[in-house]
């Protein structure tokens, strides 16, 4: 089997998840309670055989740099290959460019020049997915294409693989062609490369606006789904935290959703997906809603349709009823006073 070379693409912003990015780019935002977005990605690719992964960031990357360390816990803290971040120059990062900016690439060329791996998948760092990037290959081979882009119910997932070869001409002839990144090649009508279209057909979802978010969230607590995402011979790793398991006091009630480590709950959980280190008390209730890392819920509480970022307080006896279609968001270290909301009075912070 031909070797592959990871390429993630951590440089993209989205002005419908601000709020959830302020602090954070769309790579390291939370996801299912004790992952990132980029973990899947990145799972798939190490679970593809990719022993080398380029990430490039663009702005705000010191949570990605945090979470990612040194590769350990996906296998890439290597003497050879590995794992590598080629941030952003300040002129690149002032620009608008979509995925895989050649600009970007072209800082960093050494790193494809010394890569010994034949061809390379260049992917999103946002889309939800766990697959295997050598059936996408076996395909891209079979059906004798230059560039291969990976749909899902017919949209692209801004995924791509090709040969490093020609990536590297891709990026050192950006001038002469006018192609500014990897997307420009394959809407070039006048290509002279043979394009191909893959269509996944397991689970796949890109995560590009709070709806997008939410809705995929949701998903996750179906059994059907959880299984076809994380699968056991393609586990979805993270960053290992030591924390003791999470705590049920005889007056918690949870049905229906996904509970990470180190909680402290002593209310009623319902259709919701609960991080690490949240704190609920008692009485309260949580109903379709998505609470990150280390929040505090105080007793008496209701939480309908609520997407809480990390570090926030909710006082005791606030009510807050959003809806599913347009669910309460609330950003990073909110505290949230003890009054009641409803969905048509509160104004997103």
């Amino acid at each position: 089997m031909k070797q592959l070379l990871g390429v993630i693409d951590a440089a993209t912003h989205h002005e419908d998840l601000q709020d959830l990015l302020l602090h954070r780019p769309v790579a390291a935002l939370p996801f299912a309670g004790r992952y990132r977005l980029i973990d899947f990605i990145l799972s798939s690719m190490v679970n593809s055989g990719i022993s080398s992964v380029a990430v490039f960031p663009k702005f705000g990357y010191r949570s990605l740099m945090d979470h990612l360390g040194s590769g350990k816990n996906w296998d890439l803290n290597r003497k050879r290959d590995g794992l590598f971040l080629f941030p952003a120059s300040p002129m690149d990062a002032e620009r608008n460019s979509g995925i895989g900016c050649f600009s970007h690439y072209a800082d960093n060329l050494d790193y494809f020049y010394r890569s010994s791996q034949e061809y390379t998948v260049i992917s999103n760092s946002f889309t939800v997915i766990n697959t295997d990037f050598r059936e996408l290959l076996h395909k891209h081979l079979e059906c004798g294409c230059d560039m291969t882009e990976v749909y899902k119910y017919g949209k692209p997932l801004d995924i791509y693989l090709l040969k490093t070869s020609l990536l590297i001409e891709l990026i050192e002839t950006r001038y002469q062609t006018g192609y500014a990144c990897i997307k420009d090649v394959f809407e070039d009508m006048k290509s002279p490369f043979t394009v191909c279209r893959y269509e996944y057909d397991g689970f796949a979802r890109r995560v590009d606006s709070i709806k997008n978010y939410y809705r995929t969230s949701m998903e996750l607590l179906d059994a059907g789904v959880w299984n076809a995402l994380f699968k056991r011979r393609q586990p979805i790793f993270t960053k290992v935290k030591d924390e003791p398991p999470s705590r049920y006091f005889e007056d918690s009630l949870v049905k229906r959703s996904l509970v990470a480590n180190g909680c402290q709950l002593r209310g009623n959980i319902e259709n919701s997906i609960i991080a690490r280190g949240v704190t609920i008390g008692k009485g309260s209730v949580i109903r379709n809603s998505i609470i990150m890392q280390k929040c505090e819920i105080g007793e008496g509480c209701v939480l309908d349709s609520v997407i809480l970022d990390k570090d926030s307080k909710v006082e005791a006896g606030t009510i807050i009823a959003g809806n599913p279609a347009q669910p309460q968001v609330y950003r990073k270290g909110s505290v949230i006073e003890n009054e009641s909301y409803s969905a048509k009075s509160l104004m997103i912070l």
